[in-house]
């Protein structure tokens, strides 16, 4: 058979082919959860065993988005309804883990990163499945939220118990919740007997393995045009996550307001159209593609340090394209007119 790449385009259903007679077959599944499509892709010789692995995966992932789901009647909903009360809320190992792990993320973030503002983003429409229709919310009520200043350090989080000094806090994992759940799912094919897989949501994925012999290509969206901008190989056992002004948003009076919301304005953060950020674990990359696309060109690198985040690649509204010098070795640009500034290895 001859090989041919299929390119992972970061915003399409994921495509795949074996590169040799040799490897083993693609077993694939679509599933939609978590807001969106999530392909999972198992390359495994016994077509039971990649099933059961899927079956499992799938599973899992219904359990995490029904946990975790900001607006739908869900265990988080309970949970803010009860910070808004002030009570304290006994909660479980696991849910203890993964408020434990999203705090850090917060703090290393300078609380660009904040879950803790899921009033602001519900303020300008996005608790919805479908795209706000509304004006954007006036000045006076972003003020007010402003005032009350939620975070994550307003948390205070034990081993069975979470509870809140301030009763702004409204909890919205959308920057942390497909990460962790791409992890989880990693993990229970890991489990499985699965070494080589690809899981993808919505264009945010962790690879694990190869696709045969070669590695996964991926391909990474151009924000204002058709296609992609830049693709890169994964090295054995890596997360690809962007975020971009282009994937949640309305239109109002000419102007687009989309749904990353800077915590510190109460407004979609600004100069930024796209990050992408490859990291091991997937629940970091996707947090960190949110904080980074916030600090925006100016404060990246300092925020990307403190992340511990090595490959970065920031795009700004002028289509400047801003690279980490460890993501600059391994990204493969696919135009040839942009302006391209790499940030020093301590970046």
């Amino acid at each position: 058979m001859k090989c041919r790449w299929l390119s992972l385009l970061l915003f399409a259903t994921l495509g795949l082919t074996a590169c040799s007679e040799s490897s083993p077959p693609v077993h694939k599944a679509k599933l939609f959860t978590l807001g969106t499509l999530v392909d999972v892709s198992v390359l495994h010789e016994d077509e039971a065993t990649a099933q059961r692995a899927i079956d499992i995966v799938e599973a899992e992932l219904a359990v995490i988005n029904t946990q975790w789901h900001a607006w739908r009647d869900s265990p988080l909903t309970s949970i803010n309804q009860q910070l808004t009360k002030g009570e304290t809320i006994t909660i479980d190992a696991t849910t203890h883990a993964f408020m434990q792990q999203a705090q850090q993320l917060a703090t290393d973030s300078q609380q660009l990163f904040n879950p803790a503002i899921g009033s602001l983003v519900a303020l300008w429409g996005f608790h919805n499945d479908d795209r706000p229709e509304d004006a954007p919310p006036t000045t006076d009520k972003i003020d007010a939220l402003l005032k009350q200043a939620p975070s994550m350090g307003d948390i205070t989080l034990t081993a069975t118990t979470l509870s809140s000094s301030n009763p702004a806090v409204q909890l919205d994992f959308g920057a942390f919740a497909k990460g962790y759940a791409i992890d989880q799912a990693i993990a229970r094919l890991k489990q499985s007997g699965i070494e080589h897989a690809i899981v993808n949501a919505g264009g945010d994925l962790r690879a694990i393995g190869s696709k045969g012999k070669r590695p996964w290509r991926i391909g990474i969206r151009h924000p204002s045009a058709s296609g992609v901008i830049a693709s890169v190989e994964t090295h054995g056992d890596e997360s690809v996550f962007t975020s971009g002004n282009y994937e949640r948003f309305f239109d109002f009076d000419g102007r687009r307001y989309h749904h990353i919301i800077d915590p510190r304005s109460g407004h979609p953060a600004s100069g930024t159209v796209s990050v992408t950020v490859i990291h091991r674990n997937a629940a970091t990359a996707d947090a960190a593609a949110t904080a980074l696309f916030i600090a925006g060109a100016k404060q990246w690198p300092q925020i990307a340090q403190q992340m511990g985040i090595d490959e970065v690649m920031l795009i700004d509204d002028n289509l400047t394209i801003y690279m980490t010098a460890e993501m600059a070795k391994r990204i493969h640009l696919e135009i040839s007119d942009a302006e391209v500034k790499i940030i020093g290895d301590n970046a």
